[in-house]
């Protein structure tokens, strides 16, 4: 059995654990507001902007002229997995989850005989791929040192995305992301971005007349569709980090909290026989004399 001295010790260590959770699970609260705020007001545009080009796709999918970002390059053989995590971790699954989604994916498309290129955004990410798909690896975009996601961060992965397309390095562009819904749950989601891909509601088709003509505008608004969809995701995995983070910090806080009750219970136990032994044995003197 640990000494006193052990288990009052080890109770101060765990108290100033529980500290350092609680503080940090009230700093993320902070940063959560602010990274849903920008996460749901992003999401009328995105929609809106996505149903205009699945208007213009619909029209021009079909056109021998129809830009390469939208009629893709004809074949299915090179992927590309766009892989965005943390830069920092104790954030529970967060990180993990869209890792193992990308890895389910990889897979998939290596049973299928495709290649696969992975390109990550985050340093956890990386980190989670790196011994089983180290070999894939193409590039990495490090944003540790933004405060705050902007679109010049979402700019600078849709750059290298679109560059290394228009240099033939891939057919397929595929982002991994975690959308966020509430606190305790953020989806991780997979969505194509190269060939570009919309829904088509059908509602802009008969409304608008757009000039000059279908493919000219796609071939001006696709790559800034590119960067849309990753600004997008980068604001839901922000908002879906922190939330992640205030959850798994909330559940420190109170697991330390019930260790700590549990410790000062085998504390006083502790304390209450030493001190029964002693009286025993002074007891047990004063009769010997």
């Amino acid at each position: 059995m640990a000494s006193l001295k052990d288990l009052k010790n080890r109770i101060a260590s765990v108290k100033s654990t529980r500290k350092i959770t609680k503080a940090m699970q009230m700093v993320a609260a902070a940063k959560l507001r602010r990274a849903q705020d920008a996460a749901e007001q992003a999401r009328p545009y995105t929609e809106r902007f996505n149903a205009v080009m699945a208007s213009l796709a619909s029209a021009a999918g079909g056109s021998a002229s129809a830009p390469r970002l939208l009629a893709g390059t004809g074949q299915d053989m090179v992927h590309l997995l766009v892989v965005m995590t943390a830069e920092r971790g104790l954030c529970g699954g967060f990180n993990s989850s869209i890792a193992k989604l990308a890895r389910s994916h990889a897979e998939t498309l290596v049973r299928q005989g495709k290649t696969v290129k992975i390109l990550t955004v985050g340093k956890k990410g990386r980190e989670a791929l790196k011994r089983d798909w180290g070999q894939c690896f193409v590039a990495h975009v490090d944003l540790s040192g933004a405060k705050r996601i902007g679109y010049v961060n979402a700019q600078e992965v849709a750059r290298d995305v679109l560059g290394r397309f228009d240099a033939g390095e891939f057919d397929v562009a595929t982002i991994f992301f975690s959308r966020f819904e509430s606190v305790i749950s953020q989806v991780p989601t997979a969505q194509q971005v190269i060939p570009a891909k919309f829904e088509d509601t059908g509602a802009a088709e008969t409304l608008y007349d757009y000039e000059p003509s279908e493919e000219a505008i796609l071939a001006d608004l696709l790559p800034r569709g590119v960067a849309t969809q990753v600004f997008a995701a980068l604001l839901e995995n922000a908002a879906s980090e922190q939330g992640a983070r205030m959850s798994a910090m909330d559940n420190a806080t109170r697991n330390a909290g019930d260790m700590i009750d549990r410790l000062t219970i085998v504390f006083n136990r502790s304390r209450q026989a030493k001190i029964t032994n002693e009286l025993i044995e002074i007891i047990s003197g004063a009769e010997a004399l």
